[in-house]
């Protein structure tokens, strides 16, 4: 009787064992099904932009490339990037596509948004993203230098440095700084709504309109730029990037 019910225990134990197996590499074969699908839906990249790739860059299509990587972006989708290989191959020359001028705002990150790696982008920021001296004269190396093909000022959603404008802050140097944004005031006269710093729909058209004051100045402060624009060797464009939705709006 005892030898019968050993038996039974052994045999009971041998089927949970088996079962526990089968179990364990369904399991594993989902998860491994999982990491595969992943892997083809993201994108790895460890190359980083060459000469010969700039040259062959057009600005139309610099700025496809953009807007491309902003929707994946938005869809959690950021091409994975080997990182360590990039700052390896980048460290002997560097040949990026576009210049971005944007804000200093930490909620903006210029090279996430557009899904770029390193070597890709040249990044000036400034609160309000207005285009000084200075910034041309880095605008025009970018492009005239070292082979840009696009120029993109970006502004954003919610920003301190345009609401400081609206309500005519006077504070240290940052009494100066809203004075190069002050323009974008002028050029927002018609809204017809509310013309403080809590409407969102006026913060909005005053930072818009202080993209293309931005767009205009660099335009007529640099010579050497708005030849090569001309020329159709580089775009000037602008954007407005929405913080709740993570998306751009072009601004014309």
């Amino acid at each position: 009787m005892k030898n019968n019910y050993l038996k039974l225990s052994l045999i009971c134990m041998s089927v949970i064992m088996v079962s526990c197996k089968e179990n364990k590499e369904t399991t594993d074969k989902k998860e491994g099904e999982s990491a595969t699908v992943t892997n083809v839906e993201k994108r790895l990249e460890n190359r980083v932009l060459t000469k010969e790739d700039q040259d062959k860059l057009t600005p139309d299509g610099v700025l496809a490339d953009f807007k491309a990587g902003n929707e994946r972006f938005r869809n959690n989708n950021n091409t994975v990037r080997d990182y360590k290989e990039q700052i390896r191959k980048s460290a002997v020359g560097q040949f990026p596509k576009a210049f971005v001028l944007g804000c200093v705002d930490s909620r903006a990150p210029i090279e996430d948004i557009f899904d770029q790696g390193i070597g890709d982008v040249f990044v000036g920021r400034v609160a309000g993203n207005f285009a000084d001296e200075n910034m041309l004269g880095s605008m025009e190396f970018a492009c005239k230098v070292a082979g840009a093909k696009l120029i993109m000022v970006m502004a954003h959603q919610h920003c301190g440095a345009i609401k400081a404008t609206i309500d005519n802050v006077d504070l240290g140097n940052i009494t100066s700084l809203v004075d190069n944004i002050k323009p974008a005031i002028g050029l927002s006269a018609s809204f017809l709504g509310e013309k403080n710093s809590k409407n969102e729909e006026y913060v909005k058209i005053v930072a818009e309109n202080n993209v293309r004051n931005t767009i205009k100045n660099i335009r007529e402060n640099s010579p050497i730029l708005k030849e090569m624009e001309d020329k159709g060797e580089i775009k000037i464009v602008g954007a407005f990037y929405t913080l709740t939705k993570g998306e751009l709006i072009f601004v014309e």
